[in-house]
């Protein structure tokens, strides 16, 4: 999830034709039953490629507990929450974070805003914008610019 920017229910559906190894995307179907395409980071097409070799269902790359369909949101979640306890982390997060913080390293990392709408799937810009908060390094780029900027260097 935090690798792409997927929402839970975007994850728990994934199939194993949206995985496009040769030009290394990922074809997400969003709200709506929108389409989009988002990069596939290496290392990820390779654990995601480890877990299908496990269970090699033609469909489906998170498979239900008796393996005949996808995933369901509350398994994926269930899953989650043991992450993050297993990390130490004691407060309560929802899945949601993973995608935000994706939006939010983008940002900080110079990714255009633009960009970062069409990653997500937004249809408004002004749902991207929930993640331009001032973040410290954007803040400390920023007192930068505008110290320089003060003192005429």
């Amino acid at each position: 999830m935090y690798a792409c920017g997927l929402r839970i229910s975007e994850a728990v559906n994934l199939e194993v034709g949206a995985l496009d190894s040769a030009n290394m995307l990922l074809r997400v179907t969003g709200k709506g039953n929108k389409q989009r395409l988002v990069p596939l980071p290496r290392p990820l097409l390779n654990d995601l490629r480890d877990l299908w070799r496990t269970h090699r269902h033609p469909r489906w790359l998170f498979l239900n507990r008796d393996s005949t369909g996808p995933a369901n949101t509350p398994a994926l979640g269930f899953t989650f929450r043991n992450a993050r306890a297993a990390a130490g982390i004691k407060q309560r997060v929802p899945p949601h974070v993973l995608r935000h913080s994706y939006a939010t390293r983008l940002l900080e990392n110079g990714i255009d805003t633009r960009v970062v709408q069409i990653l997500l799937g937004h249809a408004n810009i002004a749902t991207t914008a929930i993640y331009t908060h001032l973040t410290e390094p954007t803040s400390v780029s920023l007192r930068a610019v505008l110290d320089r900027l003060m003192t005429g260097f």
